[in-house]
C-alpha cells in the first residue's frame, strides 16, 4: 500500500490526495504536522533523498532558521533533529510505495510512470 506523508493543509498535498482518490488507489496518509515524524523514518528517507532535497530550502520555515541551523543540513544527524523539531521543513509529499521505492514531491507526469510500475508489481503478487 502507498503511504503518502505531508501536511494536510498544504495545497500540494491536497492536490496529491485528490489525484490518488481520482485514480482509486488505496493509500495511507501520514500527517507529520499532527502525528510527528520519527528518526527511523527520516533515516530511511535520507537513504533515498539527499537532505538538501528532503528539506524544503525554499520555504518560509527554512528561511526563518539561523545560519548555523541552515548549515547543519549537511550533517545527517543535525538534519534529522531539525526536521523532527520543525516538520514544516520536510518537502512534501513523500511517497512510500511499500516495496522499497520512494518518490519526493509532486510531478504528475513522473508519478504516472511510478504508479504504473507500482500497479504492475501489485498485480504480479
Amino acid at each position: 500500500m502507498i503511504t503518502i506523508s505531508g501536511i494536510k493543509n498544504c495545497d500540494t498535498m491536497q492536490k496529491a490526495l485528490k489525484w490518488l482518490d481520482a485514480k482509486k488507489l488505496a493509500y495511507t496518509f501520514h500527517n507529520y504536522k499532527e502525528s510527528g515524524i520519527d528518526k527511523a523514518t527520516l533515516e530511511q528517507w535520507l537513504k533515498h533523498f539527499p537532505a538538501d532535497k528532503l528539506i524544503n530550502t525554499k520555504g518560509t520555515t527554512f528561511r526563518g532558521l539561523t545560519d548555523i541551523e541552515k548549515a547543519g543540513i549537511t550533517s545527517q544527524s543535525k538534519a534529522i533533529a531539525l526536521m523532527m523539531k520543525n516538520t514544516s521543513l520536510i518537502k512534501r509529499p513523500v511517497w512510500d510505495f511499500g516495496d522499497g521505492s520512494f518518490f519526493l514531491g509532486w510531478d504528475e507526469h513522473a508519478l504516472e510512470t511510478v504508479i504504473e510500475k507500482y500497479k504492475g508489481a501489485q498485480e504480479s503478487k
